[in-house]
């Protein structure tokens, strides 16, 4: 008979026993950044998550990066009436995450700061890209998402993020980073799937679409290599670091990833829908809030992850 359970019998021997664990390294802490001064506003479907004025962002940043987490993600979040069709505040040199960057890099600028590069929090229809009748026109976005990535990187961010999926997004925004000699990485939000968790995030940053959804062009989760392909075209693109977005229902295409790509560091993000579920669970009495997200952390970690992007990043810092 071989005996497994004298490996579990205290906690010092499971601890001493475990070979995955979570370091505050491991994480991205996402922030929503809008206009204006002096607001801090909670979020209704994301306990805990708020959106920032810069002013107020910096604070918060000051508390994140005291915990030991050097890398944020951040998204713009506008009002309605600003948008138009084509997201034009999103790729000024102005831009509600142009001025955020230059103040997070003014005081800390050792912390890693990533930006996502997408029109549909910009846009007033809501959809990632330009739109040809009710289509999304794949080909007449990209300049605008490479233009958008070029603001960012001027204004001082470390990585950009394209997260439109927009076919050629990653080949357009390093054409453009590498003609004008910056050296801002991509992280590629590569293996992006349609998928029901985005709910609460739609909410945070206002990019409800306003007709139709997105299934024509963020992947269908019901594929097993669509994923790996669009990984792999995105590294042949330019594309330094890599994503799977979902985390937790797509443990499996984690693992693939990383077994496929080891030389690319993989992220996993641990989405807004997941990070809802879990948190409203826990709030109901359903199971302990800190139990359960560290058991989900770890899978995610577990299954090939090098880095999270996670709203309860935060919370594992303080532990």
């Amino acid at each position: 008979m071989k005996r497994f359970r004298p490996y579990r019998t205290t906690q010092e021997i499971r601890d001493q026993y475990a070979d995955v664990r979570l370091d505050v390294s491991d994480f991205i802490y996402p922030y929503f950044v809008v206009e204006g001064k002096n607001v801090r506003e909670e979020i209704p479907s994301m306990e805990g998550i708020y959106r920032f004025s810069t002013d107020e962002l910096l604070k918060d940043v000051a508390e994140t990066v005291s915990l030991g987490i050097d890398k944020i993600l951040l998204f713009g979040v506008i009002a309605d009436d600003t948008k138009d069709d084509r997201g034009s505040r999103g790729t000024s040199p102005d831009s509600v995450i142009c001025k955020a960057v230059k103040a997070i890099k003014e005081h800390f600028p050792k912390v890693i700061v990533f930006t996502d590069i997408c029109l549909c929090e910009y846009t007033s229809h809501g959809h990632c890209g330009l739109l040809h009748g009710h289509e999304v026109d794949n080909d007449s976005t990209l300049p605008l998402l490479a233009e958008m990535a070029y603001q960012h990187a001027l204004a001082g961010a470390d990585f950009v993020a394209p997260s439109a999926m927009m076919d050629g997004q990653v080949e357009a925004i390093r054409q453009r980073l590498d003609s004008a000699g910056l050296p801002t990485k991509i992280l590629a939000y590569s293996a992006k799937y349609a998928s029901a968790f985005y709910g609460p995030f739609r909410d945070a940053a206002g990019s409800t679409p306003s007709f139709g959804d997105r299934k024509s062009y963020q992947m269908d989760f019901r594929t097993t290599e669509q994923g790996l392909d669009e990984i792999a075209a995105d590294i042949e693109e330019g594309a330094d670091w890599i994503m799977v977005k979902p985390a937790m229902s797509y443990l499996d295409m984690l693992h693939r990833a990383a077994v496929r790509f080891p030389d690319y560091p993989l992220v996993a993000y641990q989405v807004s829908g997941e990070y809802a579920m879990l948190k409203n669970g826990a709030k109901a009495g359903f199971f302990n809030e800190e139990r359960i997200f560290f058991e989900s952390l770890i899978a995610i970690k577990r299954s090939g992850a090098r880095y999270i992007i996670s709203y309860y990043a935060k919370k594992q810092g303080h532990e």
